[in-house]
């Protein structure tokens, strides 16, 4: 007995972990539990708080997205009632459309349609004011001519412009004319003749002393000339009815810019 006890003893002392150091190791400390305690405490608090955010932020959500929502999926009675216009617009466009291409129902009136049309292109206007330009002797027919030019220019450019920044395409793919890419008037919105005719008619109606009949037809030409637009299939209806607007408004501005004769004078001996 006493040598197995002093074996044991033995034993005892080299253990390691019956040193002092090595105590702490085996006998769990009452500070280590509550501070685990109390770090359970702390993080269950902590999730609690996360989920209560969590679930602020999703009920703010939930009130915001169906706003939202109701504004993609459900837009305003603008953006219907501009969508429906524009639907319609289509449609009807593609209905008068009558002379888009040789197979359509009056595809052969197509070439008479098309001559009405070159009657208000910028390119036949232009030419024939130069040359009632160099032939008249008269100063007040000689402003006249210069602030129709300005205007013919005026339009080509302004026309240009706009097309460029709408990039509307018309109704029928129909390919524009020589005539068309020189005056850069490739788009469908506005149409560069009905702005043209337009600015014309009301030229001529307040500066030119017309009989009764001749100011009826020159109305009837240029809503002629704005519909045959829509009847070969190269614009649409608004487009047309845009380009008379626009049209008008470049004659406002013509006026408003008018050239006096003196200045027509001094441009005609510069030319």
């Amino acid at each position: 007995m006493p040598a197995s006890q002093a074996r044991s003893r033995a034993r005892d002392r080299n253990n390691v972990l019956n040193r002092a150091e090595f105590l702490s190791l085996n006998q769990p400390l009452k500070g280590n539990q509550e501070g685990r305690g109390s770090g359970r405490k702390q993080s269950g608090q902590a999730g609690a708080a996360a989920a209560q955010n969590g679930s602020a932020k999703e009920r703010r959500q939930s009130q915001q997205l169906p706003e939202e929502d109701c504004m993609q999926l459900n837009p305003s009675f603008k953006g219907i009632a501009f969508n429906s216009l524009l639907a319609i617009d289509i449609c009807m466009s593609k209905r008068l459309g009558v002379c888009a291409n040789r197979a359509s129902s009056w595809g052969g009136a197509r070439s008479m349609i098309s001559l009405l049309g070159i009657t208000g292109h910028g390119i036949p206007w232009i030419a024939g004011t130069l040359i009632c330009l160099v032939k008249s002797s008269t100063l007040a027919g000689q402003e006249v001519l210069m602030n129709l030019l300005l205007a013919l220019l005026l339009d080509i450019v302004i026309v240009a412009g706009l097309q460029k920044l709408a990039k509307r395409k018309g109704p029928f793919d129909v390919t524009p004319g020589l005539l068309d890419y020189l005056t850069m008037d490739t788009y469908a919105f506005p149409a560069g003749h009905a702005s043209r005719v337009a600015m014309l008619s009301k030229f001529f109606l307040n500066h030119l002393v017309l009989a009764i009949p001749l100011r009826i037809l020159l109305v009837l030409w240029a809503l002629c000339v704005g519909f045959s637009r829509v009847m070969i299939g190269r614009h649409h209806i608004t487009d047309v009815l845009s380009g008379f607007v626009f049209g008008y408004l470049q004659f406002r501005l013509v006026e408003l810019i008018w050239m006096s004769s003196n200045t027509c004078q001094m441009l005609i001996s510069i030319w």
